[in-house]
Formats: C-alpha cells, sequence, structure tokens
C-alpha cells in the first residue's frame, strides 16, 4: 500500500497544490466530489487548481487581438509631439547613441529594436471577435496557490454539484448575489470565471456585487473590477477603479495597472508618472523601474532607458530584461566586448537560449573573435527552432560575406528564406550577392521581395533606385530612393543620389 493512499484526501490535495501538480490535485478533488458532491472544501481545492493551470499575470502587457483591433474606439491624435507617444518616438535625442536606422535596426512602428522579448498572451491569435473576448489566457509558468481551508468538511449548496460529463461549474445555476457575500469563496469564484473560462461578464458582475457588499472599501476587489474593465476594453472605467484602489490601499500592482491602462491609451507621460508615483511608495521596486525603462525605450529616449534598466540592476543584478537591453545597447553602440560581458553574465545566470548564444555569436565577431564566433552559430543552431532559425543563419550569411565566403552566404541566405520566407533582410542580401553574379533580374525580384514583406525597410528601397538607375529606369529609382528619405531621412547616400536625379529631371 503506498503512502499517499494512507493519507487524508484533502491533505492529500493540498500538497499537491503546494507543490504545483494541479492535474493530481484536481484528480484527488474530483474522487472526493463522486463521495460528497456537497464538500465546499473539495470543491473550493479543484476550482483552485483549474485556475492555477491556466493563470497568468495579467500585469505584463498582451499583444493586440483581433477584438483590440476591431473595438478599440479610443481615439489617439494623429499627429502627436515626439516623446508623447509611441507611435511617435522622438529618435533625435537617441541618434547619438545608437538610434539611428544605419547603426540599429528599427522595427515597423518606427522604434529601434528592444534586447528583450516581454512576455504577452500565451494564446494564440483569436478567429472571430467573441473567440477574442472569451479566450482565456495561459502561461507555462502559475504562481503557487495559498489556500486556508479546515480540514472539517463544509457542506456547499446544490447550485454547486455539477453534473457527470458537464462542466465543472454551472454558472447559470449561481445566484451570483448569494456568493458575493462569501467572503474567500468569492475570490475564488471570481479567479475561475476570469481565468478559466474567459467570461469576463460574469466576472465583472460577481466583482461589482462584492465591492457593493464590502461598502467600497475592498481595494482587491476594485482592482479586479478594473481587470474585468480593461479586458472589455473600458479602458477610462479601468483608470478609475485601479486609482479608488490606490488610494484605499497603495501596492506595486495597483501601480503597474494603471500604467499598462496609461499605456494601452497611449499616454506615456502619465504612465512615467504614475511609475514614479509607485517609485515613491515603493522605493527600489524593480518592476517599477523596468517599467520606466520599457517607456522611454518605447518614445525613443534610449539614455533615460539605460540608466533605468542600471538602476533596476542596483536592487536585482538577475533580472535578465536590464542585463539584455543593456547588453544589446553596448552592440549598437560599437562596443562589443562590453556587450559580451552582458551576454555572458546571461549564460552564467542559466538563460540558454538560440537567442543568447546567437548574440554571443555577433559580439565576437565583431570583437575578431572568429573562432568563437563559429562555435557560438553552432550552439545557436542546436537551439534554434522554426521561429529563429531564419535569424541565425542571416548573421551567419552576414559573417560570411563580411569573411569573403560568398558561396556560403548564399547558401546561408537561401536557407534564411527556407525558414522564414518573410525574412525581408534576407531577401535583401540575397539581392546584393545577385548583383555581383551579374544576374539583375533575379536581383530584382529578391528586392521587390523585399519591399513587399517589409516596406520600412530602407535598404531594399536604396538598392533598388541604384539597379533602377544601372537598368535605366530612372523613374523607378527617383521613387524608391524618395521612399528611402522618407523612412530614413539622414541617410547621406540616398540625399545625393536624390540631388543627382533632382537636377537630372529639371534640366529636362
Amino acid at each position: 500500500m503506498s503512502v499517499e493512499s494512507q493519507l487524508d484526501p484533502l491533505f492529500l490535495a493540498r500538497s499537491y497544490m503546494r507543490r504545483r501538480k494541479y492535474e493530481s490535485c484536481v484528480e484527488v478533488c474530483s474522487k472526493m466530489l463522486q463521495k460528497n458532491p456537497y464538500d465546499q472544501s473539495a470543491w473550493f481545492m479543484k476550482a483552485k487548481a483549474l485556475t492555477e493551470q491556466v493563470y497568468v499575470d495579467e500585469v505584463e502587457a498582451e499583444d493586440v487581438g483581433l477584438a483590440e483591433m476591431f473595438m478599440d474606439e479610443t481615439a489617439i491624435a494623429s499627429v502627436s509631439r515626439p516623446g508623447t507617444s509611441f507611435n511617435r518616438s522622438d529618435l533625435s535625442s537617441s541618434a547619438g547613441s545608437s538610434g539611428s536606422r544605419g547603426v540599429r535596426p528599427i522595427s515597423q512602428s518606427g522604434r529601434p529594436v528592444s534586447g528583450f522579448v516581454r512576455p504577452g498572451t500565451q494564446s494564440g491569435r483569436p478567429g472571430t471577435v467573441e473567440q477574442a473576448l472569451r479566450t482565456s489566457r495561459t502561461a507555462a509558468t502559475a504562481r503557487p496557490a495559498t489556500t486556508a481551508s479546515g480540514r472539517y468538511v463544509r457542506l456547499g449548496t446544490a447550485s454547486m454539484v455539477s453534473e457527470p460529463g458537464g462542466p465543472f461549474i454551472e454558472v447559470a445555476n449561481l445566484n451570483l448575489s448569494k456568493y458575493a457575500t462569501r467572503v474567500g469563496l468569492n475570490k475564488c469564484l471570481f479567479d475561475y470565471f476570469f481565468y478559466k473560462e474567459g467570461d469576463v461578464r460574469t466576472a465583472m458582475d460577481l466583482a461589482a456585487l462584492a465591492t457593493k457588499a464590502a461598502e467600497f472599501q475592498d481595494w482587491w476587489w476594485k482592482q479586479q473590477l478594473g481587470k474585468c474593465y480593461y479586458r472589455l476594453g473600458l479602458y477610462r472605467d479601468a483608470q478609475k477603479q485601479f486609482e479608488s484602489a490606490i488610494k484605499d490601499q497603495p501596492t506595486v500592482d495597483n501601480y503597474l495597472y494603471l500604467s499598462k491602462v496609461f499605456i494601452k491609451l497611449d499616454q506615456p507621460l502619465s504612465a512615467l508618472e504614475t511609475f514614479e508615483s509607485g517609485m515613491n511608495a515603493f522605493p527600489g521596486e524593480t518592476s517599477l523601474i523596468v517599467g520606466c525603462a520599457r517607456v522611454f525605450e518605447g518614445i525613443g529616449d534610449q539614455p533615460k532607458s539605460i540608466q533605468a534598466y542600471r538602476q533596476s540592476l542596483v536592487y536585482d543584478a538577475s533580472c535578465v530584461e536590464a542585463i539584455a537591453c543593456i547588453g544589446t545597447q553596448h552592440f549598437y553602440s560599437d562596443m562589443p566586448e562590453i556587450a559580451l560581458r552582458s551576454f555572458r553574465r546571461l549564460l552564467q545566470m542559466g538563460v540558454v537560449n538560440t537567442e543568447v548564444y546567437n548574440n554571443i555569436g555577433l559580439c565576437c565577431y565583431h570583437a575578431q573573435q572568429f573562432d568563437m564566433a563559429i562555435t557560438c552559430f553552432e550552439r545557436a543552431l542546436e537551439f534554434s527552432d522554426k521561429t529563429n532559425c531564419a535569424d541565425v543563419w542571416y548573421n551567419i550569411g552576414t559573417v560570411a560575406v563580411s569573411t569573403g565566403d560568398l558561396t556560403l552566404a548564399e547558401h546561408a541566405f537561401q536557407l534564411a528564406l527556407i525558414m522564414d520566407n518573410n525574412h525581408a533582410e534576407a531577401y535583401n542580401n540575397l539581392a546584393v550577392l545577385m548583383i555581383r553574379q551579374d544576374k539583375a533580374e533575379r536581383a530584382r525580384a529578391y528586392y521587390l521581395s523585399a519591399i513587399a514583406t517589409n516596406p520600412d525597410l530602407y535598404e531594399a528601397h536604396y538598392n533598388m533606385s541604384i539597379l533602377s538607375q544601372q537598368l535605366g529606369d530612372l523613374n523607378t529609382a527617383f521613387k524608391e530612393i524618395r521612399k528611402a528619405l522618407e523612412i530614413f531621412p539622414d541617410h547621406v547616400d540616398s540625399k545625393n543620389i536624390y540631388d543627382n536625379l533632382k537636377q537630372y529631371f529639371t534640366m529636362l
């Protein structure tokens, strides 16, 4: 007879919950409910375990889904001042510190690429608006739950009994007004509706009733109401709830949620004020400092962003995001040796993935450590998958071009396109190799593919203009060089070509 079979089932379920073995916890609780469907302790534990399986921290900003794109009625100024909107970054302040397009790659939104991919929602892109609204969020890691259920059996009511083979909780049978007054149980129900079922409206109704039952004095329920309003796109209502929660009880999460609302409303200055208020209340809180750094990076103020990341490392020396972003900044500031120290630190911390080895390989190459660069790229390919393998092969091709091995470079760029046929940079570089082989038509086709894939890649427009000049198509050359200057107005070579073509057409 096993030791687990001799233990009390409720104690065993709590043990599984504490060790994050949620499936085993659900299985034990289900057996307890089969024997006694009114066992409220087992019901409570099973609901918590089901919730923890799909729990994700709502503080982190998520990707824009289909519902947000088609149902967002928030009016944003089309012509905003630089530094006051995420849609118009002030790159002039960071031009001297690797903010230029000629030094650091720029995303399609017009901001320099970050050194760290922020976590978003783990659910895939929904197919319909209703599905996007009701899709529950999931995550690979979940926080351990703390429950205070007594060992004696608390009997529930008939509305809590689930039908065999049906859903665990029948929402239609629940009297929300009744359960909103049950302290402890109402929070468990809210988490189940919000995270497991993805039924935001029912969760919002329960939160509103519980807030009223608490005489509007419970900050936790105000926070949950704000989360529901945010999920439904009612950002101003969410702002009021979070501000009220901060007045009742200032917590780090409340400041983070409120700043998240301002970021969604494209108000970075208000978000910075919220972060500063939070740092005054909670000095040394790294999540607030990192939030400031993200906002500064979003509006194009790279120096202040790096300063904030360095400040966060003073309080938390193991902040992966801060180390990665500082290393990326050093790399694009032509300091690969210093950047190499940051990425090696990530390896020492146990962050072993394709991106880290890929960045170490690039740093070694630019630091003239060619033997280490090849080894790092090989390790990056070992850890790579379909999502990042194309970038590794693209970097290998770039290194091969610099060393003069054009055959290897061509094969590497072709492999990058096989892994990701939307890799605009690989199309552009492959077209340059085709020009060296006097294959103008193939080069032209690759340039067109690069432009179609990423219209904001100024190199493709610039190269296309040069090729069109060589082929005698001056109209196309003039059109492409104008697009290149619209994307990167400070590109000197593009200005020279534009002036020459403009002078030629003026003489005609």
